[in-house]
């Protein structure tokens, strides 16, 4: 089995020019050792919403990724891939570094999201080469834009509390150049509770004369239309929201809809929720999950001030970007249904968004 372990781990006849060093194939010395693990202390973190993160004692390293559940695997290529995977599965933390610095490939991570990395590297090369290839691009979406509202809130929230979107963000991702392209942001003035708590204040960062001079909701929600629809998305290019959890849109764009008496936008009803495309692709408990987590087991650190919307969804894109990068194909997961977010099952048909409409009335 080691022999062809060995003949397996080859370079590639055809290697791909750019970003990906030519040689794809794996050395084979690499020693058997055990998987070890990486954990850090975490803190419970208070969404700008009040709500509590879950609480947890370390973010903790992703747990083996498994097989797939699906496809043919008839095809010889298929054989040289499990026995890669099995190589890459044995080496050393240190292994899978020097190997990715060898494939011009992010060093960053922990050792699973490493081996991730280098497994699906090494897939992708082996499947171009083959008569296996013919599988879904990298993305189905030409644009994936990321929403973290941030809203009103008391530092214990009654059952009852309404909150109140008062910072309206868009980070916007082409996922052809894997980069940020664009940017919204406008603050929204409260009219249930005009008056922000001590609380709200120094979580968000957002002053109370920040709000007082910006407009109510469904004036901004207009501009937030307005520049979707200038970058043709749902008409020339297809795209999908994308948002850090379910509550983004299934709490607080559903009930500020319900309080500015405006109709829930059609082009919201689906979204990605990352939460759980990152748990899935990396095999990680979904209680690991959290922003700060995920940055943490990609090797990266917060940038900007935390609970501003906009650095938030700046940093959910830079995960979304990592993961893109990584192989993960990010799909609609999630729905709202009579008020509640649902999960959008594997077979549903894959479509992107609808255009963007102005916000009708409810009268």
């Amino acid at each position: 089995m080691e022999k062809n372990v060995q003949d397996v781990l080859h370079k590639p006849e055809n290697p791909e020019s750019g970003s990906e060093q030519e040689d794809s194939g794996f050395s084979n010395d690499f020693s058997v050792s055990q998987m070890g693990s990486v954990s850090s202390s975490q803190s419970n973190e208070a969404g700008a919403n009040g709500q509590s993160e879950q609480k947890d004692d370390s973010c903790g390293e992703v747990s083996p990724p498994s097989k797939a559940a699906h496809g043919d695997f008839s095809d010889p290529v298929y054989k040289e891939i499990a026995l890669a995977n099995g190589v890459i599965n044995r080496m050393t933390r240190d292994e899978l570094r020097a190997k990715c610095t060898e494939l011009n490939l992010d060093t960053r991570g922990v050792k699973d999201v490493l081996k991730k990395r280098l497994k699906n590297y090494y897939k992708k090369q082996k499947l171009k080469q083959s008569a296996a290839a013919g599988g879904p691009g990298d993305s189905y979406y030409d644009y994936i834009c990321v929403v973290d509202f941030e809203a009103t809130c008391e530092e214990s929230n009654p059952s009852d509390f309404l909150h109140e979107i008062i910072e309206f963000p868009m980070v916007l991702i082409d996922t052809h150049t894997l980069e940020i392209v664009d940017c919204f942001q406008e603050y929204v003035k409260p009219e249930l509770n005009p008056q922000l708590s001590d609380f709200c204040i120094e979580l968000t960062g957002i002053a109370q004369e920040m709000v007082d001079e910006a407009d109510i909701f469904p004036r901004v929600f207009r501009r937030v239309v307005a520049w979707l629809q200038e970058k043709e998305l749902g008409t020339k290019y297809k795209y999908a929201l994308l948002t850090d959890g379910s509550w983004d849109m299934s709490k607080f764009l559903y009930t500020q809809c319900r309080l500015s008496r405006i109709r829930y936008p059609q082009f919201a009803r689906k979204w990605i929720n990352i939460r759980k495309s990152y748990a899935n692709y990396y095999k990680v408990a979904r209680n690991k999950t959290k922003l700060s987590c995920m940055l943490e087991n990609l090797g990266m650190k917060y940038e900007g001030r935390p609970h501003c919307g906009l650095d938030d969804s700046r940093n959910i894109a830079r995960i979304a970007i990592h993961m893109l990068k990584d192989g993960c194909q990010l799909r609609v997961n999630e729905c709202l249904y009579g008020g509640e977010p649902q999960s959008v099952p594997i077979s549903a048909p894959l479509e992107g968004a609808p255009p963007p409409q102005r916000p009708k009335s409810r009268d």
